[in-house]
């Protein structure tokens, strides 16, 4: 009996700390990242978590600035399976045209994203979003400029391996006292590799104060260091004449591992 009991009591002390460890790794959230490409998934990050995206982008070859270093934060929370709340920044901007250097803020844009409807099988994720213009920093905007208010279309599937992120953006430009009309496409494809995801992209948006077209060719990789926590870095080639000619950018997407209420089976479950 005193021998079962010690056979009993090893086999916990070896195979409970496994048991645990493996437990609190799958609580882990998984990140969903929407970083580095202009296209956003259609997907949604976890229920309850925080996610920040950070990163930062070094621009050259535009008509407003011969140079400009940003760091740039978006943060999501997911309240309901098809519902998610995003705020997004610039808190610094380094830029320059010639020998003017300067610092300043960039803008600071709030909406949210909304799934019409879940994906299923061989049926992909349709979902829309909405942002709001709520910061006019001073710093000079990239190619595509910021918008006051923009509606996207966002549609997301997985197809024969490869993983495709589709977006139609319809945004309201302003130069004062005028308004204009924005509208942009982008493709994003994506493919496993070992480890790592490699992501290509091709993306238009019309440029109304300009008359002209930004187009850009994206190339990026990204690797999960955890389930919460994606490091990425990647090269964005401008394709006409007013277009940044010349972007490179790295950051990471980490979720918070602490959910911020209780977890509701028919919260997770939408029903």
């Amino acid at each position: 009996m005193l021998k079962a009991a010690v056979l009993v009591l090893c086999l916990w002390v070896f195979c409970a700390p496994a048991s645990i460890a493996q437990a609190a790794a799958d609580d882990v959230p998984e990140a969903n990242p929407a970083r580095p490409t202009v296209a956003t998934p259609a997907t949604l990050t976890p229920i309850g978590y925080l996610q920040f995206e950070n990163g930062t982008l070094y621009a050259t070859g535009s008509q407003d600035f011969s140079g400009r270093f940003a760091i740039n934060q978006v943060t999501k929370l997911t309240v309901h399976p098809r519902l998610q709340f995003l705020v997004q920044s610039e808190p610094f901007v380094h830029s320059g045209l010639g020998a003017d250097k300067e610092i300043n803020p960039g803008d600071v844009l709030a909406g949210f994203q909304a799934v019409l409807l879940p994906g299923h099988n061989a049926r992909p994720t349709i979902a829309v979003s909405y942002f709001k213009h709520v910061y006019a920093g001073s710093a000079p905007d990239i190619d595509i400029g910021t918008p006051e208010h923009s509606v996207i279309l966002l549609i997301s599937e997985d197809l024969a391996g490869f993983h495709f992120d589709l977006n139609g953006m319809f945004n309201e430009q302003t130069d004062k006292p005028f308004r204009r009309g924005q509208f942009g496409q982008t493709i994003s494809i994506s493919h496993p590799l070992k480890k790592f995801t490699i992501a290509a992209e091709l993306w238009h948006f019309t440029q109304p104060f300009l008359q002209g077209n930004a187009v850009g060719n994206l190339w990026a990789i990204s690797y999960p260091m955890k389930k919460n926590l994606v490091v990425d870095a990647g090269l964005n080639r401008g394709l006409t004449s007013t277009s940044t000619q010349w972007e490179g950018f790295a950051g990471f997407t980490y979720v918070l591992p602490h959910r911020l209420w209780k977890a509701n089976e028919r919260s997770q479950t939408g029903k």
